[in-house]
């Protein structure tokens, strides 16, 4: 696999959407963002930030048909953050389209801090993160706010839509939350609006394409008949 820069904040302004070039007729750039496959910390509901948990049997299932999926669409680039369980999930795809997969760790879910590692009902009790289920925009454990996962992740998602050609798409594997921020960076949603999204359900894919004064949201939570959304932050 190829590598992005672990810090590519310096190559985007925060908070403004992608100004795109756009020629009525002209064919639009797309980006799939991809949920990951099922771990067994989401069907546990423990908080997984960037702990580096695997695939589970049902995660890995899930990547192999939603990899035939998305096969489909013939994407011109694969990106993933650098997480085993977003990594897999690519690959599944890359081995079907014979794309090369880039990986940052700028596309890794929220730093969770001392949050990591543990179930969401014990968590509970913790006035922190009742504020960050409200959608505020605190640091996640003592560790990383919405805002700051925006910015790294939404940059890299900028430096691959300009990467494609016209009609082109990239295909980013992720993680739930770190896909909200993006979606809510690349639209120019304030923070506090970000929670409006509902999550993703493992190996669902939300859809952003180009339009006249910048990206719009064309799909969210595509891909399956409704499923639970399993994330940490339910």
């Amino acid at each position: 696999m190829g590598r992005l820069p672990d810090d590519p904040l310096g190559r985007s302004g925060r908070g403004d959407p992608l100004s795109v070039e756009f020629t009525p007729g002209a064919k639009l750039r797309r980006v799939v963002l991809w949920r990951h496959g099922r771990t067994e910390w989401n069907d546990s509901r423990r908080f997984q930030g960037q702990i580096d948990s695997a695939l589970d049997d049902v995660g890995l299932a899930q990547a192999a048909r939603a990899a035939q999926q998305l096969a489909a669409l013939k994407p011109a680039l694969i990106v993933t953050s650098d997480l085993a369980r977003a990594a897999d999930t690519a690959q599944a795809l890359a081995d079907l389209v014979n794309v090369p997969v880039r990986s940052t760790a700028a596309l890794r879910e929220t730093d969770g801090g001392s949050w990591q590692g543990q179930y969401a009902d014990d968590l509970k009790s913790d006035q922190l993160y009742v504020a960050w289920l409200a959608g505020e925009d605190v640091p996640a454990g003592g560790a990383e706010t919405r805002s700051q996962v925006g910015d790294r992740a939404a940059a890299v998602v900028r430096e691959a839509a300009a990467d494609l050609d016209a009609g082109g798409l990239a295909v980013v594997a992720s993680h739930g939350g770190t896909i909200r921020a993006v979606i809510g960076r690349m639209l120019g949603l304030p923070v506090e609006h970000w929670r409006v999204l509902g999550g993703l359900a493992n190996c669902c894919w939300s859809v952003l394409e180009e339009g006249r004064t910048g990206w719009r949201l064309a799909e969210h939570n595509a891909g399956s008949l409704p499923e639970a959304v399993l994330g940490d932050d339910r």
